[in-house]
C-alpha cells in the first residue's frame, strides 16, 4: 500500500483504520481505488483522483453530485428504501469539504462503496437492456422534480449548434490537409444538418424541457443487486441540466450496436432492434410519467441525433489532425466515423419501427 495514497485518504472522514488501498478498474478518465478499513465500524470506500484536464471545475462538479444525491436520498427514505445502497454517499474531508486538494494540485474524492452489488460491461440480452432502461428512467424520474440549478461543467455538451460551429472552423482551417480526402463523409454531415438543428432549436426554445441528466448512460454505470434488480446510478461526474433525450439517445447508441464503436468491418455494425425495444420498454415504464408530449415525440429521434453527433465529432477530429480522441493508428478516427455512420444508417432504416415502438409502450 502506497504511503502517499494512505496519507491522502486519511484526510477523509472514514470509519475504521485503513488496511489496504488497491486500484479498481482501468481508469480511462479518473484514477480509481478501493480503500478497505478494519475495526468495529469498518467499511469499504471508492477513492478517486479526478481528471482535472477533462473536468476543469471539480469543486462545482462535486457540488452538483452532492445536490443530486441529497435530493435522491430524501426521495429514497420517503419511499422506504435504503439511501446508502440506492444512491452514492459522498464522504467529506475532516474540514467538511467534498474533495481534498493535494500538494500537486490534484483533486481527490471519496464515496461509500456499495457492497454486494453487480455491474455489467455490456447489455447483450434484451433482459439486461430492459433493466438498463429502467435504471436510467428511474434516475430521471426521481430527479425530475429537482428545482435547483446545476453548474454546467461541460459547456456545449451535446449542443449540435456548438458542434457545427466547431465543424465550420475546422473545415475552414483544414490544418493537416485532410478535407479533400473525406468529401463523401463531409456530405454525410451536411445532408443531415437541418433536421439536427431543428431538434436542438426545440431544446433552446424550451419546447423540449431541460431536466437533470446523467450524460454517461453506459450499462456499467448502473449497479444491480444479486437478484438482478437495479440498485442505483453511479459515476455522477457528468450530471448536469440538459434534455433527458440525450441520455436515452446515447444509451441506444451504446446498447444496440452489434459491432464495435471503431469496428473496421462495417458489416458487423447495425442497430439491434430487439435491444432497442427492450431498453425503450424499461425506460418508459419509469420515465413516461414525467415526460411531456414533445419529449415522447422525439424520443426515437434522439438516438439518431446522438449518433450523428458522434459521427461529426470523430470526423471533425480526423480533419483536425487527431487532437482530441486518442488514436491507435493514423486512420483510427476515420474508421470510427465510418462505423458510427453505419450505425446511424441502420437507425434511419429502422426509424419507423423505432417510433412505433415508442408509441406502443405509451
Amino acid at each position: 500500500m502506497s504511503q502517499a495514497l494512505k496519507s491522502i485518504a486519511e484526510n477523509f472522514r472514514i470509519e475504521g483504520e485503513i488496511y489496504s488501498i488497491k486500484p479498481l478498474g482501468e481508469g480511462f478518465i479518473n484514477d480509481t481505488y478501493i480503500v478497505q478499513t478494519v475495526g468495529k465500524e469498518a467499511s469499504n470506500y471508492l477513492f478517486q483522483r479526478k481528471n482535472k484536464t477533462i473536468f476543469k471545475d471539480v469543486p462545482s462538479m462535486m457540488d452538483n453530485i452532492q445536490k443530486i444525491t441529497t435530493h435522491l436520498k430524501t426521495k429514497i427514505v420517503a419511499g422506504g428504501g435504503n439511501p446508502f445502497r440506492e444512491t452514492l454517499t459522498l464522504i467529506k474531508t475532516h474540514s467538511g469539504a467534498l474533495y481534498h486538494l493535494d500538494g500537486d494540485g490534484e483533486f481527490w474524492t471519496m464515496c461509500l462503496f456499495i457492497k454486494d452489488s453487480i455491474s455489467y460491461d455490456s447489455a447483450n440480452t434484451p433482459e439486461l437492456a430492459y433493466s438498463g432502461g429502467k435504471g436510467i428512467g428511474r434516475f430521471q424520474r426521481m430527479t425530475s422534480d429537482y428545482k435547483g440549478q446545476l453548474v454546467d461543467i461541460l459547456p456545449g455538451f451535446h449542443n449540435i449548434r456548438f458542434r457545427l460551429e466547431q465543424w465550420k472552423d475546422v473545415l475552414e482551417k483544414d490544418p493537416v490537409g485532410r478535407k479533400s480526402l473525406v468529401k463523401e463523409e463531409i456530405s454525410w454531415i451536411e445532408d443531415r444538418r437541418g433536421e439536427m438543428l431543428k431538434f436542438w432549436t426545440l431544446v433552446e426554445e424550451g419546447a423540449i424541457p431541460t431536466r437533470v441528466t446523467h450524460n454517461d448512460t453506459k450499462i456499467n454505470n448502473i449497479l444491480f443487486n444479486k437478484q438482478g434488480d437495479v440498485l442505483c446510478m453511479i459515476d455522477l461526474d457528468t450530471v448536469l441540466n440538459s434534455t433527458v433525450l440525450n441520455d436515452f439517445g446515447d444509451a441506444i447508441r451504446s446498447y444496440t450496436n452489434t459491432g464495435l464503436e471503431d469496428d473496421p468491418e462495417l458489416e458487423n455494425v447495425s442497430m439491434n432492434l430487439e435491444i432497442f425495444k427492450a431498453y425503450t420498454k424499461g425506460y418508459l415504464e419509469e420515465a413516461k410519467s414525467f415526460m411531456v408530449q414533445t419529449e415522447l415525440d422525439y424520443l426515437a429521434f434522439s438516438a439518431k441525433y446522438i449518433t450523428y453527433e458522434q459521427v461529426l465529432r470523430f470526423l471533425m477530429d480526423y480533419i483536425a489532425g487527431d487532437t482530441y480522441y486518442k488514436i491507435k493508428y493514423p486512420e483510427h478516427n476515420l474508421v470510427r466515423t465510418k462505423a458510427q455512420f453505419k450505425l446511424l444508417q441502420s437507425m434511419e432504416a429502422q426509424f419507423t419501427v423505432m417510433r412505433n415502438t415508442v408509441i406502443s409502450y405509451l
